[in-house]
């Protein structure tokens, strides 16, 4: 989110909490977020819909489960600076029993600072005091958002170090995300200060360009991630309507070979059974979720043509031949490079389907910012 000059840092960090005896994160963290789609304009009525549509649709069973309810939820803190939720969520406890009820956890929205993007309270001097009431309501999740248009390193760390204290003190496992748009080189220290993710780039959209830029630049930012900590490259714009077929799915399969947090940002209400499959492909989201917890990076690049390799639990590796181009045109993966001798088998993980075995290579032709997405095997 960027409001005026004021760019929104959105924290998505999952935190192991010894007191609770949790480990959260092991994986990449996969949900829903309102802001893609709805901005500020949320309620309970939308936050309870998209939780049916979660189960309805099958994105629970293919492993989505966090509901978080981003800027605008907002109200005013009472004669005891304890901040109450605005009108259009009456009863938050009750939001979450709901929530829970169907299976699923739910996850909130706050700001270091005195004010969040949208100009609602901020936690700045009440982190206690925030960090228990999202407790009491049965929060699961926390996005914290930077929310100022400056910060240095150490203001940064102060910050996000004093609301995982006090997220700790509450005693309640709560994934913990940080939003600071990667400023200050925040995959150096986002562990350190508690967070299960952080953002490492400014807000994505709904376009080609804006995704695939942050999307392959975060090549080089792999050996900072693991299970537990997770850099992010902001939510998913798939289903929003502003990418071709070929765009999300490039979206899709670049978000899973980074290892990247899922959370997806359309309504849910309302999806077209190609955003569903894109959304819940098994054989996709089983790269993303990789109990390995390797995050994938680029091995060859020509031009506009892009070559990236995940290594697997099992030993195999996930490539992604990617075609930044605008013509469909045949791209190459060299076996040598994902350090594999001789011969491979290759599946297609889109089509899902057993595509045979291959001598040094293997090569497809790619649609125009498209993708082929395969899993090499060693024979």
């Amino acid at each position: 989110m960027k409001k005026g000059l004021v760019w929104v840092v959105i924290i998505s960090s999952f935190i192991t909490l010894p007191a609770a005896g949790q480990n959260l994160a092991a994986t990449p963290p996969m949900g829903w977020n309102s802001w893609n789609h709805y901005g500020p304009n949320i309620d309970d009525k939308t936050v309870r819909a998209t939780a049916d549509a979660m189960v309805a649709t099958g994105m629970k069973a293919a492993g989505y489960v966090y509901i978080n309810i981003d800027d605008g939820w907002q109200g005013t803190r009472d004669a005891k600076g304890v901040l109450r939720p605005n009108d259009r969520f009456p009863d938050m406890k009750a939001l979450a029993d709901y929530v829970h009820s169907k299976g699923l956890k739910l996850g909130i929205y706050s700001s270091p600072g005195p004010k969040t993007c949208a100009g609602y309270e901020g936690s700045l001097n009440h982190e206690e005091q925030d960090a228990r009431t999202f407790a009491e309501w049965g929060m699961d999740y926390l996005k914290y958002d930077w929310c100022q248009s400056s910060g240095t390193r150490s203001e940064m760390l102060v910050a996000y170090t004093k609301m995982r204290d006090a997220l700790k003190k509450t005693g309640r496992p709560i994934v913990f995300s940080l939003c600071q748009y990667g400023w200050n080189k925040v995959w150096e220290w986002g562990e350190s200060v508690g967070g299960n993710l952080w953002r490492t780039t400014g807000d994505i959209r709904d376009e080609y360009r804006v995704m695939a830029e942050i999307g392959f630049n975060q090549n080089g930012l792999e050996k900072f991630a693991g299970p537990g900590h997770w850099n992010d490259p902001d939510m998913l714009e798939v289903g929003n309507g502003g990418m071709t077929e070929d765009e999300y799915r490039t979206h899709m399969s670049l978000w899973a070979i980074l290892a990247a947090p899922l959370i997806a940002g359309n309504d849910l209400t309302s999806m077209t059974p190609y955003t569903v499959e894109l959304l819940t492909n098994p054989e996709v989201l089983a790269v993303d979720q990789d109990p390995l917890g390797k995050q994938g990076y680029r091995i060859a690049q020509e031009g506009p043509f892009e070559v990236w390799m995940k290594p697997m639990a099992d030993g195999s590796k996930v490539v992604g031949l990617f075609n930044r181009q605008r013509t469909t045109e045949q791209i190459t993966v060299e076996f040598a490079k994902l350090g594999i001798d001789g011969e491979a088998t290759v599946r297609d993980l889109w089509l899902k389907k057993d595509l045979g075995t291959f001598k040094g290579k293997y090569s497809a032709h790619v649609p125009r910012h498209g993708v082929v997405l395969v899993r090499v095997k060693s024979k």
